[in-house]
């Protein structure tokens, strides 16, 4: 079955679609019927053409009967060679049930696997990683296809859909992770974690167990799993989990504008995706959805260069700023920069650091988050990131201690200091595991202080200002020769939140 070459004139503006102001298209569907008796698996092929003129979103409708066991799903395209600097051919896949596909509907998703797979199945009883196994409800489901670059010659695509009859299997049993995790529950303390991580459940390498014997290898109190657009992974993690790491549940949220990783939200909540940055009422609808539950909103790797990494939405809706991404490069330069800009205008994000880990020769924990939190615990790890109690470390042989003190008055990172402005305020940091490294202190003005540390790796450093002059102050700990796996030069080895300083409350990002 071929649709041929698809044309604007097969949008559609209607439902959620409308709604987000975001285009997208309904292909000729495709009907089964039921099998005859003895009758094998029924496999129906769609064929077609993408155009560069064309909306984020495709939807194949397929009409499914009773009696149904298993939804298989195979798809490939052309891949036509470009000059350089031209985009080629790159197409998403994922798939809807029977409830509906309209925006924001949690009930309708089945899965998503985006360009990482050319193939998946659905039963009752399993489905393929990226996918929720359940019954194969009779219906109309909807393949959807998201052409993500197109090639100025056009995207040839073909879709094999099969469909097996039979009885449903036994039905598939979740088992998230635990909600402790008691050989690493210290009460008040800081702690360590991960917050931005794949597996096979969306485009990593690692399956789920390599991803907890990663990070437990790493020393890590705490990580969040946050899977491309599907929450397929937190449905399993019970059957991984181990009693000193805490696995809290997430999904990066993965648009054509951006991606904004929602962390702590409860196992199997799905976030919808399907609208840009020029569609600003759904955003807020969808991080409204996360604040709902609980969980906190990311503006992941704001200066990645990839077609749609670029964090292109409302910082103001954020929750938490990924300034330090991966191994230390210039994009993460300009993400600190660029926080630390909005900070000097008076709107403090909390930064944070994530390793976005994808495959093995990825760290786990390069870098990680060191938060202050009263517990273990899902509420208390997000109180703490949320309020900016937090530094930012290359590895867990970094330690920093960062306070602020006025006479007998401390504060310490993301609190306030109150002293008037004439009063002397000394800022100390202690820093160990640190060789070859300078610690700065910085504040509106920019750096204020440097000192090298000796090659033993430790060592405190302070200096003392005024409110009159210093609004907050943060520290950078560098490593001028560079990090592991960068030759950036000047690479951040641990890095601060802000103490602030004075009587006059810090305008903050309210959400």
């Amino acid at each position: 079955m071929s649709t041929g070459d698809i044309s604007r004139r097969s949008v559609l503006w209607g439902g959620g679609a409308a709604a987000a102001g975001a285009a997208m298209a309904m292909l000729p569907g495709v009907a089964f019927a039921a099998p005859e008796a003895g009758g094998g698996p029924v496999t129906k092929t769609v064929t077609g053409t993408f155009t560069p003129d064309i909306p984020d979103w495709y939807y194949l409708p397929v009409d499914v009967p009773r009696g149904v066991a298993r939804i298989d799903v195979v798809y490939s395209y052309d891949r036509p060679q470009v000059p350089g600097g031209v985009r080629g051919n790159a197409c998403d896949i994922g798939v809807f049930g029977p409830e509906g596909h309209q925006l924001g509907n949690e009930r309708g998703f089945r899965g998503w696997s985006g360009g990482f797979r050319d193939r998946f199945s659905i039963s009752a009883s399993e489905a393929t990683p990226g996918y929720l196994a359940g019954p194969i409800t009779p219906g109309r489901w909807h393949v959807i296809l998201g052409p993500y670059t197109v090639a100025p010659q056009g995207l040839n695509y073909r879709v094999d859909i099969t469909l097996t009859f039979g009885p449903q299997g036994a039905p598939f049993k979740p088992h998230p992770a635990p909600e402790t995790a008691p050989a690493r529950q210290r009460g008040a303390s800081w702690y360590r974690g991960d917050s931005h991580l794949h597996t096979v459940h969306s485009d990593g390498k690692r399956t789920p167990a390599e991803l907890v014997a990663a990070a437990r290898a790493a020393k890590l109190d705490f990580i969040v799993s946050t899977e491309h657009n599907t929450p397929s992974a937190s449905l399993q993690w019970g059957d991984h989990a181990t009693d000193d790491l805490l696995i809290l549940n997430g999904e990066e949220v993965t648009t054509r504008s951006g991606h904004w990783p929602a962390i702590g939200i409860p196992a199997g909540k799905w976030i919808d995706w399907r609208y840009r940055a020029s569609d600003p009422v759904e955003f807020r609808r969808f991080v409204d959805q996360v604040h709902r539950t609980g969980g906190l909103v990311t503006a992941a790797h704001p200066f990645a260069n990839c077609f749609g990494c670029t964090y292109e939405y409302a910082y103001e809706l954020a929750d938490l700023v990924e300034v330090w991404n991966g191994p230390w490069t210039e994009d993460d330069q300009a993400s600190v920069i660029h926080w630390d800009g909005l900070l000097r205008g008076g709107r403090w994000i909390p930064a944070i650091g994530d390793s976005d880990a994808h495959t093995p020769d990825h760290t786990v924990g390069l870098p990680h988050t060191v938060v202050r939190a009263d517990s273990l615990a899902r509420k208390d790890l997000l109180a703490g990131l949320k309020a900016g109690r937090s530094w930012l470390a290359e590895s867990a042989d970094v330690s920093l201690d960062f306070t602020a003190a006025a006479g007998s008055r401390t504060a310490g990172i993301g609190e306030r200091l109150s002293a008037g402005i004439g009063t002397p305020v000394t800022v100390k940091a202690v820093v160990g595991g640190v060789p070859g490294t300078t610690v700065t202190f910085l504040d509106q003005l920019g750096p204020e202080h440097t000192e090298t540390v000796p090659a033993s790796g430790t060592a405190t450093v302070t200096w003392t200002t005024y409110p009159r002059y210093s609004r907050w102050m943060r520290v950078e700990v560098r490593r001028p020769s560079g990090g592991p796996k960068t030759t950036v030069p000047n690479a951040m080895v641990a890095m601060s939140n802000p103490i602030f300083l004075g009587q006059d409350r810090f305008p903050r990002t309210e959400s």
